[in-house]
């Protein structure tokens, strides 16, 4: 077994423990009945996979056994692993940029763990070779933009940062400015955590979107939302205004190796259409991981 799959493996036993690693059982029984039907969609909801999501499963693996007459256990474990992975291999955001820098902006609630996520990414982006700078543009929050020096300084990647409760536009537009002048491979653009229900904060975070694109043209490139698996159905409400408010294009899923909720990630892919790009799956900086729907699924029906 290979480490990245051990990483899968031990960051979704929660989630796999608590509902997931049930659901093969149920596909067990001798003779599927209405009752094993309710209880599986039971299971799904327990698990945070949403009704719209749950719904969709239910009703492919219920015509799959019509179709094929499908009773052993091991064929409907096949079958059930290829609608759930059908259902998250979604095409990323394009990465192609014409010029350099090309612009990463990172936004989601209070809490969700996006700060660290972009020391992560960075870290990651800086391992493999790109040039990194990073934008402190949550000026609301001393403390996150000492967070993000500390990132920086660990990994060698710049800073570019205003002082306290200044203008966050200007600081992201004079990021992607220093950005290209030192010819910068990938510019990551923090912003304040806001909620999804305050207007005032959501049409800041609009304006910031808007002087990126004024600091270069096509900016931003991607627009990533950070969503904390713990929070489980309330995850996709926040993505729904952000997507409307900044037109989000990825998800980065935080804290799965905490929470007993990882069946949101379907409701991202289903209600959302919105494809999960990296997972957290621990606190160490190369605990976040590309997203495997493959290593996901397994390892929330605990096989392998």
């Amino acid at each position: 077994m290979s480490e990245l799959f051990n990483l899968w493996k031990s960051g979704l036993q929660k989630t796999s423990k608590a509902a997931f690693g049930r659901i093969s059982n149920i596909l067990g029984a001798t003779e599927i009945t209405p009752d094993v039907w309710d209880e599986l969609e039971a299971l799904l909801l327990q698990s945070d996979v949403g009704v719209k999501a749950a719904g969709r499963i239910l009703d492919q693996l219920k015509q799959v056994v019509g179709e094929s007459g499908l009773t052993k256990k091991a064929d409907l474990d096949v079958a059930l692993t290829a609608i759930l992975k059908s259902m998250l291999v979604l095409a990323p955001p394009d990465e192609a940029v014409n010029s350099k820098p090309k612009v990463i902006l990172v936004v989601g609630v209070n809490g969700s763990g996006k700060t660290t996520t972009i020391g992560k990414l960075g870290s990651r982006y800086k391992a493999q070779g790109s040039t990194v700078v990073f934008g402190a543009a949550d000026t609301f929050r001393a403390a996150a933009s000492e967070q993000l020096m500390a990132w920086g300084a660990r990994s060698g990647i710049e800073v570019i940062r205003g002082e306290p409760d200044s203008d966050a536009g200007a600081v992201a537009y004079n990021t992607v400015q220093y950005g290209a002048q030192k010819a910068a491979d990938i510019v990551l653009v923090d912003t304040a955590g806001r909620l999804h229900t305050r207007f005032n904060l959501m049409e800041e975070l609009k304006k910031v979107h808007r002087v990126l694109g004024k600091a270069m043209p096509g900016a931003p490139h991607q627009v990533l939302l950070v969503l904390d698996a713990t929070t489980g159905q309330n995850a996709i409400q926040q993505a729904k205004v952000f997507k409307e408010a900044v037109s989000v294009n990825g998800v980065i899923l935080t804290k799965l190796d905490s929470s007993a909720k990882g069946g949101v990630a379907f409701s991202i892919a289903e209600d959302l259409k919105l494809p999960i790009l990296f997972a957290g799956l621990g606190e160490k900086a190369e605990d976040l991981v590309p997203f495997e729907p493959e290593s996901f699924i397994e390892s929330l029906l605990n096989q392998g």
